[in-house]
């Protein structure tokens, strides 16, 4: 495919590369050699949030980084549902067609339910985990989340996230600790790819799914001991306004096990220490 215009190639400097899946075609980075790190990415994000650690990993590990259909430069189908499931099913398509082995999973935001049902079915594939700033249970005690995501779904949140583009204008801003760090030229890499009320489904269908998925969250949950023999590795934002900073304990408590990094930052950890961020995962992995 060719790189649309409004893209920076200094920023971005990655080949596209395509898959046709049956909803659509999906849009990936593929850069480097070596063993895989896979990165996984939440809303209203695309394969441009992983660049700054792709461009350091990519030197010594293969790094493939898709974008989810409806996001990026994936295509936005009107006929998909758009659910973690749906996208969890579309990430494992991806890995079998690459015939990945011993992977890196790093997941951040809606890329933990989505990326982790990979490590969840497949364990014996998935060496180390990095976790960044996610969840994998059901959301329902988080009231204040369970609220909006209820409003979200309708009329109103619907007008917000499809018709003023409400998730890349107002909530990605956020998601920042240090506004510096969300330049105009950044910004304009997450506008861009949600420039119509039709290419904005998917991060719609996100924010209903806190609440709608719970069942989807809970049932993954139920089955987390699969990843105990998995390395992990988290990375948190300590100043992330978009998820609580006690679902950081839950994971600890869970997975004490995990090492833990904690960072003054926000919701996008990986871009607010985006060198940082890289220098850990290649520490961790070469550690183990």
């Amino acid at each position: 495919m060719n790189s649309p215009k409004w893209i920076d190639r200094i920023l971005y400097p990655f080949a596209h590369h395509t898959l046709d899946l049956p909803a659509g075609k999906m849009h990936y980075v593929d850069e480097g050699a070596g063993d895989p790190i896979v990165f996984v990415h939440g809303t209203p994000t695309w394969s441009f949030v992983w660049r700054q650690q792709i461009k350091s990993l990519s030197r010594a590990y293969r790094c493939i980084a898709p974008d989810h259909l409806g996001f990026g430069l994936s295509e936005k189908p009107a006929a998909l549902a758009y659910t973690p499931e749906a996208h969890a099913d579309n990430l494992e398509q991806l890995i079998n067609h690459l015939q990945l082995k011993n992977i890196t999973l790093v997941v951040h935001d809606f890329g933990g339910p989505v990326g982790l049902r990979y490590a969840l079915r497949h364990p014996e594939n998935v060496k180390n985990l990095v976790i960044l700033n996610t969840w994998m249970w059901g959301l329902a005690a988080e009231s204040s989340m369970m609220k909006i995501s209820r409003f979200m779904a309708g009329g109103v949140g619907r007008f917000l996230y499809l018709q003023l583009g409400f998730s890349a204008k107002v909530l990605l801003p956020q998601g920042y600790h240090e506004g510096k760090h969300l330049t105009k030229d950044i910004k304009r890499h997450y506008q861009k790819p949600l420039s119509t009320a039709a290419s904005r489904q998917g991060t719609w269908q996100f924010a209903k799914a806190l609440h709608d998925s719970g069942p989807y969250f809970a049932e993954l949950w139920q089955q987390r001991e699969r990843l105990r023999s998995i390395n992990k590795l988290i990375l948190w934002g300590e100043k992330d306004k978009l998820l609580p900073l006690h679902l950081l304990a839950t994971w600890e408590q869970e997975f004490p096990e995990a090492k833990v990094i904690k960072y003054k930052a926000g919701h996008f950890v990986q871009e607010e220490r985006g060198g940082e961020v890289a220098d850990a995962i290649r520490s961790f992995i070469e550690s183990h």
